[in-house]
């Protein structure tokens, strides 16, 4: 059952009748005829608070007199002599069989990428799951939701959740979209995708079209020239380490670049590239830490955007984490989710990156210490695309391992500073939102006495989407929909939370206000240590 109107006693229910294979289509008949008995004897509605259309017109002599329905066919030869207005609709149905349309739908030969392990390995099946319920095209976002920000920015049926499904549908069965993976169609319909999971929660059916459109990215160009933006976003943690051995001169090369450079590397040239910071998070670990320090262990998952770019927000969850009785351990290499080279659809490379942190997080895991994550997003990647891309005991142990900040301080029943009277804008990373869920970043700060007002949809950023070229204008009026108009409706007092890093640049570059990330909240209302 995978949603209903329990009000009105009303269940959406999906059966996979065998459609598909011979006699399929008396199966179906029968189950419906069936079915139609079994509501009609309970006194119950063959259409709910839908029409009867083409789908149960025949059915409906189960649930009205033959007197009934001569006066409905009375009354349209009235109003449609000619029979011109839906013909084989409630008058003289046509059989409810007549118009099937009889699915196309073979399986994907090609190796996949991603296991699909809800889906019995299966991508026609993972697709398939759409069933054109449309939640996607309705906003929810002011009640949290984020599907779909780019239908919701541009009220285009091939931008929402349902009009991608249905392109692949079509690209799977190879009649009205032909050219498999590289089919233009295919390319156009998720090229607004902002990959943001908001539609693997929010979507009825668990519809995950961020992971979808990964896969048809890595089958379209796997061992083809790709896009610039694959190879200066997508290697961007490569980059980062190679700019920590001269961050300053690369942020002067950086801004000296201009137009030209931005262009080169698929970027738009109204986007700002973020500085490196001048000392990475785990150097000032190394220097400021003591290996010996005192408390329970925790293992910090050090990502690229906080090690190279943001390190004030690990010195924050180190201060926070102290605070609450943990001793923050740092691995001895450098981790990387492989976050951007999945976005970006280079899964080869995600799953090789991927896989050896994996491997150095293990032991920990097995030892029952904790795995934090300080961005969002690549936490996600531990939690839920790791088991995906890996398909491993392994990937599950780190997996059930792996905390939020926010998770791991609820559940350990920390006392957080006051923070009473302090009024806060919240808006959640939509993979924290879609993966971890945000149910205990909302109590931790109900517990410190905070004024939140949570935010719904997504910043627009979304990693490389709002970067690359082509997508600025979609990048903004997503950004429009919720998070721009409570900015500038908060007052200078009112602190933006934006645990992601994507939330906190799309800030940057179109607001005058600074995001700050949990720890930062916190951190700062903590008593200095003597």
């Amino acid at each position: 059952m995978p949603y209903g109107h329990f009000g009105d006693g009303c269940m959406h229910v999906r059966i996979d009748l065998p459609l598909d294979r011979p006699g399929g289509t008396a199966v179906f008949r029968e189950f419906l005829l069936a079915a139609a008995d079994l509501v009609v004897g309970y006194g119950g509605s063959l259409s709910g608070e839908h029409g009867d259309g083409r789908a149960r017109s025949e059915l409906l002599d189960k649930m009205y007199s033959s007197e009934a329905l001569a006066l409905q066919a009375a009354v349209k030869r009235v109003f449609d002599p000619g029979n011109l207005l839906n013909p084989g609709v409630i008058v003289d149905p046509a059989p409810l069989d007549a118009d099937l349309r009889i699915p196309a739908a073979p399986l994907v030969r090609q190796k996949l990428a991603l296991a699909y392990r809800h889906d019995g390995g299966n991508f026609t099946q993972a697709v398939h799951r759409c069933t054109g319920v449309g939640k996607c095209r309705a906003d929810n976002t002011g009640t949290g939701g984020v599907m779909c920000p780019s239908y919701l920015a541009t009220r285009e049926e091939k931008d929402s959740t349902r009009g991608r499904a249905r392109v692949l549908q079509e690209m799977i069965n190879g009649t009205d979209v032909r050219g498999g993976w590289r089919a233009p169609e295919v390319h156009a319909a998720l090229d607004l995708c902002l990959s943001c999971k908001g539609c693997a929660s929010d979507c009825p059916t668990g519809v995950d079209m961020g992971s979808y459109k990964s896969e048809v990215l890595y089958q379209s160009y796997r061992g083809r020239l790709r896009p610039a933006s694959h190879y200066s976003l997508g290697w961007l943690p490569r980059w980062a380490a190679l700019a920590r051995v001269a961050p300053g001169l690369v942020n002067t090369a950086a801004r000296w670049g201009g137009r030209a450079g931005l262009a080169a590397a698929g970027i738009d040239h109204r986007r700002h590239i973020p500085a490196f910071a001048p000392r990475s998070f785990r150097s000032w670990f190394a220097a400021n830490v003591p290996a010996d320090a005192p408390g329970d262990d925790v293992v910090l998952f050090v990502d690229t955007f906080t090690d190279h770019f943001t390190p004030e927000i690990g010195i924050a969850t180190v201060r926070v984490l102290q605070d609450a009785g943990y001793a923050p351990r740092l691995t001895r290499r450098r981790q990387c989710c492989g976050l951007t080279w999945i976005s970006t659809g280079q899964l080869d490379t995600a799953r090789r990156v991927l896989g050896r942190t994996v491997e150095t997080l293990r032991p920990f895991a097995e030892r029952g210490v904790p795995v934090v994550g300080m961005e969002p997003s690549c936490t996600a990647v531990l939690r839920a695309d790791a088991a995906e891309l890996l398909d491993s005991p392994a990937a599950a142990t780190v997996a059930e391992a792996t905390r939020t900040l926010a998770e791991l301080l609820t559940a350990r029943g920390w006392a957080p500073p006051s923070m009473q009277g302090s009024r806060v804008v919240a808006q959640p990373h939509c993979h924290h939102h879609s993966v971890m869920g945000w149910a205990d970043d909302a109590a931790l700060l109900a517990t410190a006495g905070a004024e939140v007002v949570r935010l719904g949809g997504c910043c627009g950023l979304a990693g490389n989407f709002g970067v690359e070229k082509g997508h600025y204008e979609v990048s903004v009026a997503v950004a429009e929909q919720q998070l721009l108009p409570a900015v500038r409706a908060a007052d200078p007092d009112t602190a933006l939370l934006a645990d992601g890093y994507s939330c906190r640049t799309q800030l940057a570059d179109l607001s005058d206000r600074r995001g700050l990330h949990l720890a930062q909240l916190l951190a700062a209302r903590l008593p200095d240590r003597p």
